[in-house]
């Protein structure tokens, strides 16, 4: 049954995205100051993987996964409207943290713990969204960081959390057969924002179920958390609006650098795996903890840098 599940969820994606693009008047994504892109598309990726991870979901709901599940559905409605009709700030980071609190809530956190997963689930939801922002990167990090945890769960005897992230995996590997460059199709609000949202909430989850330390979906999704953090960071240093759009994300520079949106999702996907991989080692040797991180640490420290100089050398020369 957890492989129907996960099969379902592939093919619905799939089915629902062909059946979309076959329609002309479609929500559309216009290049603005934030964008890589220079030609309109349409930005409903995310309701394909949302349809594929809801028949999924159908099979595979529980108590530890219920609540996450209504709370990403709901932010997608939310989040699908936002790209339909533009939403205020205020309104979708209420809606974000009403769904983290609700969610986080029922998987039984109180007090200062309930405090700090709230913040970092509403981190998490938001910074998925500013890190797609080019081809194949969101869908990518869904196939791969999900993926992860699928393995990780059935690793940890948790075959119902195992089947589940397994099937956004597959929703996204389905989503990237139409976003992979050149991209016929976005993600939109309607899927980074539930993805970052499951990404969170499930890593706590599978933590408090004891599936795996909470670091191991702290790493998962480190080439996403670690890329938004040090530009907010970098940004909010400068005096610059933290929320306002920009082009300045490391992965946005790789692109006006002159690499291809193509060149950049495969050294992405490189890292992505790299990430995985480490955290599995921390999985296997919880000792060596400090050395993984230190070494992980070091990891983004050489690419950042040499992003940087290779930036600052460009402009200095024009």
């Amino acid at each position: 049954m957890n492989g129907l599940a996960v099969m379902s969820a592939f093919i619905v994606c799939w089915m629902v995205l062909a059946w979309l693009l076959q329609h002309r008047r479609l929500p559309m994504d216009h290049p603005n100051e934030r964008s890589l892109h220079v030609t309109p598309t349409p930005r409903i990726g995310g309701l394909g993987i949302v349809a594929g991870v809801g028949v999924a979901s159908l099979w595979l709901a529980d108590a530890v996964l219920l609540p996450a599940m209504l709370a990403a559905f709901a932010l997608a409605a939310l989040s699908l409207l936002d790209d339909v009709r533009s939403l205020s700030m205020a309104a979708r980071l209420l809606a974000h943290f009403i769904a983290a609190v609700a969610c986080l809530l029922a998987l039984g956190l109180t007090g200062w713990a309930l405090v700090g997963a709230t913040l970092a689930v509403v981190w998490m939801t938001n910074l998925y969204n500013f890190m797609d922002g080019t081809d194949g990167l969101a869908g990518g990090m869904a196939a791969i960081g999900f993926g992860a945890l699928a393995l990780a769960a059935m690793l940890g005897d948790a075959p119902w959390l195992a089947a589940f992230c397994a099937a956004i995996a597959a929703s996204a590997l389905a989503f990237l057969r139409f976003n992979f460059p050149p991209a016929r199709v976005f993600m939109g609000d309607a899927g980074s924002i539930p993805l970052g949202f499951l990404a969170a909430s499930l890593g706590i989850a599978g933590a408090m179920q004891h599936v795996w330390p909470l670091l191991f979906p702290l790493l998962v999704f480190s080439p996403f958390i670690v890329d938004a953090s040090v530009t907010l960071i970098r940004r909010a240093l400068r005096g610059e609006s933290v929320w306002r759009a920009h082009r300045s994300h490391y992965y946005q520079r790789v692109v006006l650098l002159g690499a291809s949106h193509r060149q950049l999702a495969l050294a992405a996907y490189a890292l992505m795996l790299a990430a995985a991989a480490l955290a599995f080692a921390l999985l296997r040797n919880i000792q060596y903890t400090a050395w993984l991180l230190i070494l992980s640490a070091a990891i983004y420290l050489l690419i950042f840098l040499a992003i940087d100089w290779r930036w600052h050398r460009i402009s200095n020369e024009s």
